[in-house]
């Protein structure tokens, strides 16, 4: 059984037209005629995984056309998503302000990632590493010894991040650099931006 015919007896067993299964997914009636007549090839992974969660069956069921073997290590890719790429940031403008983009990176859509920062430095290694771009979850608290994109003043820092009652400390990684450390007063310098939930590196 093929894909397109596997996704109309699926569509059928839940009593789906073509345009309600469409709008379930996203696409209109139109792309699911085209599936069912063996039109697959521009189906998105995205669309792929949309239709196995409605279907409850896994992506590799719908994917494995005529009996072909998938490979045991086949994992299809994740839904990606386009978030902006921040540099300098100015103080007290928002840190996705339209003038502090640089770029546009496409990162997986379960990090939930609202933007990311080129790593400049060796602070963060071996954890990060220089020209890694990180991506940051935008949220004003992290938990102890957690990375964080932190900014100071006009510049951003990524950092772990350690809060005490009359103290914050952002600990780099690597042990050649000191700690930041801001006392009493002077902890409204700092404000965590987010939270670092995965990153980009070329092999």
């Amino acid at each position: 059984m093929g894909v397109g015919d596997k996704i109309k007896s699926l569509r059928k067993a839940m009593g789906l037209t073509q345009t309600e299964l469409g709008e379930r997914v996203g696409v209109k009636k139109n792309a699911v005629s085209k599936w069912e007549c063996g039109r697959v090839e521009d189906i998105p992974t995205s669309t792929i995984k949309a239709l196995a969660n409605l279907f409850s069956v896994s992506p590799s069921y719908l994917i494995d056309d005529e009996g072909k073997s998938i490979p045991s290590n086949f994992s299809p890719m994740p839904e990606m998503k386009k978030i902006p790429r921040v540099g300098r940031i100015a103080c007290g403008d928002p840190i996705t302000a339209e003038e502090n983009i640089e770029d546009y990176d496409e990162t997986p859509a379960g990090w939930k990632a609202d933007f990311s920062l080129l790593c400049v430095g060796d602070s963060m290694s071996p954890k990060i590493e220089d020209g890694d771009i990180v991506a940051i979850r935008c949220q004003q608290q992290v938990n102890n010894g957690e990375i964080a994109a932190v900014r100071i003043g006009d510049e951003a820092t990524l950092k772990m991040v350690f809060v005490h009652p009359d103290y914050i400390e952002l600990r780099p990684v690597n042990p050649a650099y000191p700690s930041i450390i801001r006392r009493l007063d002077e902890m409204e310098e700092i404000r965590i931006e987010g939270k670092a939930v995965g990153l980009c590196r070329d092999l």
